[in-house]
């Protein structure tokens, strides 16, 4: 399944990463890493960067790992399993945060935007990239088949970054796959 979510989500997350704005040697995390895939290509937009992948899943952060264990190896990444509820980290930790297909299973989304708020650096920016842009209702259907998952609308998610202290949220759309990117910053 890890595998999968490696390859299936390949388009939505290039399409995501369309609207980041990295420097070469920018602090990453991204919450939810799940195979590891989004973790090593930012670590190669990234050369001189360092990237932590931080996962819920034991299966997940093994996999990541993998993915990932020549840069593990070199020093410019860490794959650790955690709750975004509690991140593990200092404040002002990262320059960026992201997370691709992932905050539908976050159980207190106001919580875990405050612990990204507090993980970023002042004018660090964070990324939230999904699939499902919660204004198709037969996207629903994955909140039946799939337990503890919440799709959220654009508008939805503004207010809670915005809720959480972050300025510059901007929602991207592509209408013709109902994906949704919203991007914000920490002043």
């Amino acid at each position: 399944m890890v595998a999968m979510m490696n390859w299936g989500h390949a388009p939505v997350a290039r399409w995501g990463r369309s609207f980041l704005r990295l420097k070469a040697g920018a602090s990453i995390l991204d919450l939810g890493c799940g195979g590891g895939a989004n973790l090593a290509v930012l670590l190669k937009l990234c050369p001189d960067g360092t990237a932590v992948g931080l996962d819920y899943s034991s299966v997940s952060v093994k996999k990541a790992s993998a993915v990932n264990c020549r840069a593990i190896a070199e020093g410019r990444c860490q794959v650790i399993q955690g709750n975004v509820q509690e991140l593990p980290f200092a404040d002002d930790s990262f320059e960026q945060v992201t997370a691709f297909e992932t905050i539908y299973f976050w159980p207190n989304l106001e919580e875990a935007f405050q612990q990204v708020f507090r993980v970023l650096k002042p004018g660090g920016s964070f990324l939230v990239c999904n699939e499902s842009n919660g204004e198709d209702p037969k996207q629903e259907k994955w909140c039946d088949i799939i337990g503890g998952m919440t799709i959220y609308t654009g508008e939805r998610l503004f207010e809670l970054l915005w809720a959480a202290g972050f300025i510059q949220v901007e929602i991207h759309q592509r209408e013709d796959r109902n994906w949704l990117c919203i991007t914000a910053q920490k002043p």
